[in-house]
């Protein structure tokens, strides 16, 4: 008999068994791949990888603005995926090392719910049965690859976030249907390694829900780089190796060497007998409340199977959401604070609300700006490059509500802003803290100023 049953080894599984062992809970996790989930295998950390080598790559071709010169300045795409495979391995490893460190029984295979019993929740797994108190449920999301007449028949050509990491050569050219933050994290990789990259977006602007404004400088800066957007267009067909697109009432055709598919993903609730359980489902997930139960006692969900924020950092929080209460504390999953990052070049953070987001919520809000050339750190590390800090705050409280970055290194900034809208600091509360110098961070202080 077991305290908690996992299915799942990515970002909320793995956490929430590690965060369970270390607080003496008897605890399994059942994984059919590699320990890590999507995230570590297939996702964050090997196109992390991938893509600090493009910007290396496209680092040192420009090094002449920093005084630095080089001949002869090249790329093996053979090594870079090397390298990635090695990261990856090294790190699934280390996943595979804190199971063992908190006492936790890892189970290589596909697992089943059988349903509940007087016992508990049981579950089979390579023929035989296992019992738990409490089951969670961690199977997390795939690729939604959309019924385009033409793309089941193209073969090898088309691509999902998963096929394009193990290509062993890098495509001339690259088509890549959808703007969104995985679109367009590989539009960065593959045009800092100069592929020809095309981006097809059915949106009127790329990255979705980000600050609009935000996301247009993105664009027009990789529109600079040579990546060619086509906005408001829906694909209609595939043949072969061309994209058929309907734009402003016309139809048009781009080819590339590959095509890769990036419109999403859906939570996977099928396959592991959910349906022994009767879970209630929502919009293509299962449900949860603020403590990430289910409809059914003992039966939780983490991570991108609830369908709702599909990031391994709200996965993983999801996860200690459980064993904090399943271990006597009490806890809650808030949203209103999750960062989201854009891997590109130059970087994309945000977090809290978008000027759009807010006027639709009907929160009134004010607004202050300021370039990244405002921070000297930027300058100095950034020859000729752009940049924005944008905050929003709350026109009643003067508290801080949504903080959006364009500009390198964003990704690293970007938590002391989440800080800040979690416990709710106002205006005067940050204009208050003190930043060191010389830091790119120094920028948020001077944007609150600004106000």
């Amino acid at each position: 008999m077991f305290d908690l049953i996992i299915i799942g080894g990515g970002p909320a599984g793995y956490v929430a068994a590690e965060r369970a062992g270390h607080k003496g809970l008897n605890v399994i996790l059942f994984e059919k791949k590699s320990m890590g989930g999507v995230c570590l295998n297939e996702g964050c950390i090997p196109t992390k990888t991938m893509l600090y080598s493009a910007k290396t790559y496209e680092n040192a071709l420009h090094g002449d603005k920093y005084g630095v010169y080089g001949e002869n300045i090249r790329f093996d795409y053979g090594k870079i995926v090397a390298r990635k495979n090695k990261i990856v391995r090294k790190l699934v490893a280390g996943v595979e090392s804190k199971m063992k460190q908190h006492h936790v029984t890892v189970v290589k295979g596909e697992a089943t719910i059988l349903g509940r019993s007087t016992k508990g929740v049981e579950v089979s797994c390579n023929n035989e049965t296992y019992v738990g108190l409490n089951l969670l449920i961690c199977t997390g999301s795939e690729a939604f690859v959309p019924p385009i007449p033409g793309l089941s028949e193209a073969g090898d050509i088309i691509l999902t976030n998963r096929e394009i990491l193990d290509l062993k050569e890098q495509p001339k050219s690259l088509v890549i249907i959808g703007g969104g933050v995985i679109g367009m994290e590989f539009a960065s990789l593959y045009n800092s390694l100069e592929t020809k990259v095309t981006v097809i977006e059915m949106l009127p602007e790329i990255l979705g829900n980000n600050d609009f404004e935000i996301s247009a400088m993105l664009r027009e800066i990789y529109g600079k780089k040579g990546i060619e957007f086509h906005l408001n267009a829906k694909v209609v067909k595939v043949e072969g190796n061309k994209v058929i697109f309907e734009k402003e009432g016309k139809t048009e055709t781009i080819e590339g060497e590959k095509i890769l598919v990036s419109v999403g993903r859906r939570p996977i609730t099928k396959g592991f007998g959910l349906e022994n359980l009767n879970v209630e489902l929502f919009k293509g997930g299962i449900k949860t409340d603020e403590k990430m139960r289910t409809n059914l006692p003992n039966v939780f969900a983490a991570g991108d199977v609830t369908g709702f924020s599909l990031l391994a950092h709200t996965a993983s929080r999801e996860g200690e959401v459980v064993v904090n209460n399943l271990t006597g504390r009490s806890d809650i999953m808030r949203y209103n604070a999750i960062p989201g990052v854009v891997y590109t070049n130059p970087e994309v953070a945000a977090v809290g609300e978008t000027e759009e987001s807010a006027t639709k919520k009907g929160i009134a809000y004010k607004v202050a700006k300021l370039p990244m050339a405002y921070a000297g750190r930027f300058v100095a590390e950034n020859e000729g490059g752009t940049g924005l800090c944008k905050v929003l705050i709350g026109s009643t409280y003067n508290e801080i509500i949504g903080v959006h970055l364009l500009g390198n290194p964003a990704s690293e900034m970007i938590y002391g802003a989440c800080m800040a809208i979690e416990q709710e600091m106002t205006l005067t509360e940050m204009q208050e803290v003190v930043f060191p110098h010389p830091t790119v961070s120094e920028i948020f202080k001077e944007t609150i100023f600004a106000f």
